[in-house]
């Protein structure tokens, strides 16, 4: 008897396997899901839906399918006036649940009110949604969240489909094309934001999707932009603009002289940006021809800034690398290293000695509450079910940079579009993306000036996700709640006057 329970077992056991199916996500999918929410102290009733759909190739054979998520609040009226904000983060291969559970969502993930990690884990209702006014769509682009390649069998996905500036922009240009004829969107207003990399994926995509998907945009949001252009610029821009993210994270940290720190925030930058356009860009222009009493003054200038000392800053010829300033800041007074998508956050490091941080504090900090949320969210408040992992960040690299034109491709689709306005929202604390090089971004944006009535900057008292901060959630939402509704046509042809 017990010999053939066994073998019952194992017969059992095998037909479980042969029964099994690879681990692989549906190619064409939705669920649907109905809510309500309290948005500004107005009850908000919507539908979410949850899936995936695919990228075909030229011959209308899918080799990609990308998981979305799509709100739409219910009895809006005609859709011909209720816009539609299409909504990517960045990497490149970074999913959407950033700004997804955190900033324009229905659902924000449980945090302090700074935006450290807090137990228990899990959403709640975002009071500061903007599905007030427009609907939204949070779209993962190849390798991250859901979203992945469909390989024929015995054949290797092609990564220069998917993996580089141009060829992202082309596939989600055709995507968003399908994706706006399913849900009947043609005759929307429609708005793009991107966060980081995502500011330089949606100021290419306006262009892609006004030349070749003949669909035309009302705006587009940049938060907190990578500009490729800026990051590759000669040290004498890149490095100088650095210096207002140094006074304002040596402000926070309450490191700068007196005379600075007994000031607010906003009454020093103005001081510290001029100083790093008028005076610190032309000497690291002049390199070695700089004798070396003005290159001394200008790094005790820069220490008066920063609050590096002065030696530290000469040692780098004026250009400090920001990896160097998150180790050295609190060196010699906390012995901590300081975040650097945003420098409120605290790390430890094995050892003083050294030229950059050992990790980055806040990205660990942030994947501490946003992984268990975005996991748990989806399942069981989307339903959306599924044995494949999501990836907050997947593997798209190598990621090709070249042909990066994305910054005059923005300013030909305002051009050529009257409706099309540009926000830039950024924080004071973000130091990959600092709040400087998005002015600056926005400035060569449209070096004419003739557009720059169509531009706005806003920055906000937080880091790279400002949103993270709960007075920022409000106040970010709230700018962007005034940017929809003014860029909105109200009868006004598209035409220039």
């Amino acid at each position: 008897m017990k010999k053939y329970c066994f073998s019952f077992v194992l017969t059992f056991l095998s037909a479980c396997v042969l029964m099994s199916q690879e681990r692989s996500i549906a190619v064409d999918t939705t669920v649907v899901t109905q809510h309500s929410t309290t948005i500004n102290g107005t009850k908000i009733t919507y539908s979410a839906t949850t899936g995936t759909q695919p990228v075909w190739d030229d011959q209308g054979k899918p080799i990609a399918t990308l998981f979305y998520t799509y709100y739409k609040r219910s009895n809006a009226g005609d859709m011909a006036g209720r816009p539609l904000l299409i909504s990517f983060n960045g990497g490149p291969g970074s999913a959407s649940v950033w700004m997804h559970i955190a900033y324009t969502g229905p659902k924000v993930l449980n945090i302090d009110d700074e935006g450290f990690p807090r137990q228990p884990y899990g959403v709640h209702e975002n009071n500061s949604s903007i599905l007030d006014v427009a609907d939204i769509v949070f779209v993962n682009p190849v390798n991250t969240g859901y979203s992945r390649t469909i390989p024929e069998k015995g054949d290797q996905v092609k990564k220069e489909t998917f993996f580089g500036i141009n060829a992202d922009i082309k596939y989600l240009a055709d995507w968003l094309n399908t994706f706006v004829g399913r849900h009947d969107r043609w005759l929307s207003p429609k708005f793009l934001i991107g966060e980081s990399y995502g500011g330089t994926r949606v100021s290419g995509l306006a262009l892609e999707l006004q030349d070749k998907q003949w669909m035309y945009l009302n705006g587009v949001i940049l938060v907190s932009p990578a500009d490729y252009k800026f990051f590759l610029s000669d040290p004498a821009i890149s490095s100088a603009l650095n210096l207002p993210y140094y006074t304002a994270t040596a402000w926070y940290h309450k490191v700068l002289p007196d005379a600075l720190q007994q000031k607010d925030l906003l009454e020093i930058l103005p001081e510290a940006e001029a100083y790093a356009l008028d005076v610190l860009m032309p000497a690291i222009a002049k390199g070695g021809s700089l004798n070396t009493s003005e290159k001394m003054k200008v790094a005790e200038r820069m220490s008066y800034y920063s609050g590096l000392s002065p030696k530290s800053i000469m040692d780098h010829n004026l250009t400090v690398p920001t990896g160097f300033f998150w180790k050295e800041l609190l060196r010699d007074r906390s012995n901590q290293t300081i975040g650097r998508l945003d420098s409120r956050y605290l790390g430890l490091d094995k050892i003083a000695a050294g030229t950059r941080p050992e990790y980055n504090a806040e990205l660990k900090s942030w994947l501490h509450s946003f992984t268990p949320a975005i996991n748990y969210y989806i399942r069981e408040h989307l339903k959306f079910e599924t044995d494949v992992k999501y990836n907050m960040f997947g593997e798209v690299h190598p990621w090709d940079t070249r042909e990066n034109r994305t910054r005059e491709n923005l300013r030909m689709a305002m051009a050529q579009n009257p409706y099309l306005n540009v926000m830039f929202q950024s924080g004071y604390y973000d130091g990959a993306t600092t709040y400087f090089n998005a002015k600056y971004t926005m400035w060569q944006l449209d070096p004419s000036g003739k557009m720059k009535d169509r531009m706005s900057f806003k920055a906000y008292r937080s880091g790279h996700m400002m949103y993270l901060r709960a007075e920022d959630l409000k106040s970010a939402n709230d700018d962007l709640r005034t940017f929809i509704k003014n860029s909105l046509p109200k009868g006004k042809s598209a035409k220039y006057e």
